[in-house]
């Protein structure tokens, strides 16, 4: 029997699938469940504003589900070391464990706190809780990393399969005291203005709301997302990235989730295309833990010279979602209404970003990173880095979408656009996309009167097309 085990939780804010708490639980005696924050020392990838709204909900809802189990969630604040060794001393615990991260400065602040509770004589472990396979497990026949999706996806898919996934405990054994603890509402999470209600109405954070969201979408929606998952217009994807990052739901959930629940007469080529994704998020992973400079430089070198413009104004009307291209403006005002965007949508934006702008990748990246709920270090890295030519497997430099035709391509009805740009609800199909094309009796009918109801395009397509494929000749070799 053991004197109790602290489980540091930190982006596997759940009790189902949870390594770590499985193994306090086998080890004997108490367990205590500890969430701390230290934003300061993830420097400046410390969470953004929606993930924090994202953060206080998950953890309101995580102490509810502890108490469920006859436990507690004790909540700190301050330097992870500080708060773990003070808690080692309340609690008479003689184990620390908890779910690997793969962010440089966080895996840096763990060795530290690893390093210095074993020469304090504290037994540390820590498991896989977030990912199917670490970064450090498929590698090339090189024993290198891959840069390349492909091969890596078919190496991922020649290992074992996932583990099953671990059974949600029915009972911890508490400590005969509990340590003193901050209410969720002293961690200052919430904003004074609530720009987040929206993202209340939209979504539910939480164990709770993934097991919901990951149940609707096994069956027929996992089978039909090959041929849906493109379409803003329709419920074609899972929206389980939110659920994932905070680690309400591990990937291997929704690996064995779906193939178990394929619909009669339905096979794994079926749903491959979704597991494929999931791999693809693994991937970012894999990018990060061995090229963790990307974040902040390409992992291209010859990127860094790229020349860049340096335009305020346009990166504003971006992030407003006033670019004049009704498909941008859609996707960057369900980001702010919702944190979050459709994929195919946030490829056109990222494009128009910084191929029509030329504007670094490093800006589109910076705001995501704050305003989605699913804001995450890797694949953000790896999602911006490929947009902007200058990253893994990244999109050629000459393919610059064109937002009129992507919009009319996976918007066929535009009702995804006449939804977020309701100004132009009336403006027939055929001018939806390039209003500034429609003639001035159908604009007045419609109600548009181009820069005043709506503005004009920020570059025209084509010669924004022109002045990146100039800009990315610097480099292209």
């Amino acid at each position: 029997m053991s004197d109790g085990t602290i489980v540091w939780l930190r982006r596997d804010l759940r009790l189902s699938d949870q390594p770590a708490l499985r193994f306090a639980i086998e080890r004997g005696g108490p367990v205590i469940p500890v969430y701390i924050e230290s934003f300061k020392e993830e420097g400046r990838w410390a969470p953004g504003g929606a993930h924090r709204w994202w953060l206080h909900e998950s953890l309101g809802s995580l102490a509810s589900d502890l108490e469920g189990v006859g436990s507690r969630l004790v909540i700190r604040r301050g330097e992870a070391l500080a708060q773990l060794r003070a808690l080692v001393k309340e609690t008479g615990a003689d184990a620390v464990v908890w779910c690997r991260r793969y962010e440089p400065l966080v895996i840096e602040r763990d060795k530290a706190v690893k390093s210095s509770l074993c020469e304090e004589g504290v037994t540390v472990e820590t498991f896989n809780g977030s990912l199917l396979f670490e970064p450090w497990t498929v590698m090339n026949q090189q024993e290198k990393p891959y840069q390349v999706y492909s091969p890596f996806s078919r190496n991922a898919l020649d290992q074992d399969e996932p583990e099953r996934p671990l059974s949600r405990p029915r009972k911890l054994e508490s400590p005969e005291s509990w340590p003193e603890s901050l209410g969720i509402d002293d961690l200052g999470l919430l904003p004074e203005v609530k720009w987040y209600q929206r993202m209340a109405e939209v979504w539910e954070p939480g164990e709770k709301g993934a097991r919901k969201r990951l149940k609707a979408f096994v069956g027929e929606r996992s089978v039909d997302y090959k041929s849906e998952r493109d379409r803003p217009d329709l419920e074609g994807t899972s929206r389980l990235s939110p659920y994932l990052h905070h680690g309400e739901l591990s990937p291997r959930q929704a690996w064995h989730a779906v193939l178990d629940g394929l619909p009669e007469g339905s096979s794994r080529r079926d749903v491959m295309k979704y597991l494929k994704e999931l791999l693809w998020r693994e991937f970012g992973y894999h990018l990060l833990y061995h090229f963790p400079q990307t974040p902040e430089r390409p992992l291209r070198e010859k990127y860094a010279s790229f020349p860049w413009r340096d335009a305020p104004q346009d990166l504003r009307a971006w992030q407003k979602g006033q670019t004049g291209y009704p498909i941008v403006d859609a996707g960057m005002r369900q980001l702010w209404a919702t944190g979050w965007m459709h994929n195919r949508v946030r490829m056109i934006v990222a494009s128009v970003l910084v191929k029509q702008l030329l504007i670094t990748w490093e800006e589109g990246a910076a705001w995501f990173w704050d305003t989605l709920v699913d804001g995450d270090l890797a694949n953000n890295t790896l999602g911006w880095q490929w947009a902007g030519g200058c990253g893994a497997d990244a999109a050629p430099y000459f393919r610059v979408f064109n937002p009129v035709l992507q919009g009319e391509k996976f918007d066929p009805e535009g009702a995804y656009t006449r939804l977020w740009v309701p100004e132009l609800k009336e403006v027939p199909q055929k001018w939806l996309f390039k209003p500034w094309e429609a003639p001035k009796e159908v604009l007045e009918q419609a109600g548009v009167q181009l820069g005043q109801t709506y503005p004009e395009p920020i570059v025209d397509p084509k010669a924004g097309r022109e002045r990146a494929l100039e800009a990315f000749e610097v480099v292209k070799g």
